[in-house]
């Protein structure tokens, strides 16, 4: 349904995207997750029409976003990070307004309209002033544009930012409802929207699409599912220092006491992820030990997509295609 090839945006000298490649089936909600700044919205508006690439096609449906831009803008729904609202209409008017112009025919507005309100739930907010809503319903408004006129694909940015938990919970399951008769891809920094919402992710570092599969199939094949908490007494960089040269070890990071953990004197708390098919337990505390440190704790736990968030937005490495990853990551974005 969605096909990126070799997409590449460059400001002047700067480039935004370099060479992002990945697909979405029918049906299927992709999450493009990346740290602020690594190039999501500017990859979202391209294929929302809304930039030219530099380089590369995007193709929506069967048409090519460049080539065939108005085909495409009537098959795609578009949600930017700022909802386009009017606030001054009600939202069955501002409804009504939006699917006029994305073409629906007039016989065909009052059930479009009254559909995409039931699906976002805003029955009962029908005939209220836009601008009187509370920030999660005015964040619905915005997706019931961008479904009103039943487009076959569905592009989301930042859907659930700034709104408070539970507004997040069912702005998500919102998402989630739409899929399967929608393909939705959505970009976000954050970590839960991705393994709550998504079948499928593709992580976005500096520009570049670093890896895309499933988040258990990532957990898997990057982390080797797998890692350890440690509770050391000693110095921390002196620690990691001595825990990278282990073989196995893939990540090293500190802990916060905040996580469950009481602050003593001189004590730290390390998390090491293991690489794929590796067990490398035994090898850290006899290393620890060896080096001197006091090895009060170490409990083996299961990795998680923050672990291979953290991996492949901090280190610069080549990594398994069979995962679908890309080269190495080198750039700014704009």
């Amino acid at each position: 349904m969605i096909e990126v090839e070799h997409l590449s945006k460059i400001y002047g000298s700067t480039p935004a995207i370099t060479d992002v490649t990945f697909s979405v089936e029918p049906g299927e909600i992709l999450g493009l997750l990346g740290p602020n700044g690594a190039g999501k919205t500017t990859t979202m508006r391209i294929l929302a029409g809304y930039l030219p690439a530099t380089n590369g096609n995007a193709r929506i449906a069967g048409y090519d976003v460049h080539e065939n831009s108005l085909a495409v803008r009537q098959r795609i729904g578009y949600l930017p990070e700022t909802p386009p609202l009017y606030p001054d209409m009600t939202v069955e008017g501002f409804l009504h307004f939006v699917a006029q112009i994305k073409g629906v025919s007039a016989g065909d507005r009052p059930n479009k309209v009254t559909a995409a309100i039931e699906r976002c739930n805003l029955e009962d907010k029908r005939r209220v002033i836009i601008r009187k809503l509370s920030k999660g319903y005015r964040q619905r408004v915005g997706i019931a544009q961008a479904i009103v006129h039943d487009p076959p694909a569905i592009i989301l940015d930042e859907p659930t930012v700034g709104l408070d938990p539970r507004q997040i919970i069912e702005v998500r399951n919102l998402i989630k409802s739409l899929a399967g008769t929608h393909t939705i891809i959505l970009s976000t920094h954050i970590l839960p929207e991705v393994s709550m919402t998504c079948s499928r992710v593709a992580i976005i570092n500096r520009g570049k699409v670093v890896a895309t599969n499933t988040p258990e199939n990532l957990m898997t094949q990057l982390t080797g599912g797998s890692g350890y908490e440690l509770e050391i007494e000693g110095e921390v960089a002196l620690a990691k220092q001595v825990l990278q040269k282990v073989a196995g070890v893939s990540l090293i990071e500190s802990i916060p006491t905040t996580k469950g953990h009481q602050s003593q004197e001189n004590r730290a708390y390390l998390r090491v992820i293991s690489q794929a098919g590796k067990e490398p337990g035994k090898d850290i505390a006899t290393t620890l030990v060896r080096a001197g440190f006091g090895l009060h704790e170490l409990k083996r736990v299961n990795a998680t997509l923050e672990d291979v968030f953290l991996q492949l937005t901090t280190e610069e490495k080549n990594f398994d295609p069979e995962v679908d990853l890309a080269a190495d990551n080198e750039g700014e974005t704009a």
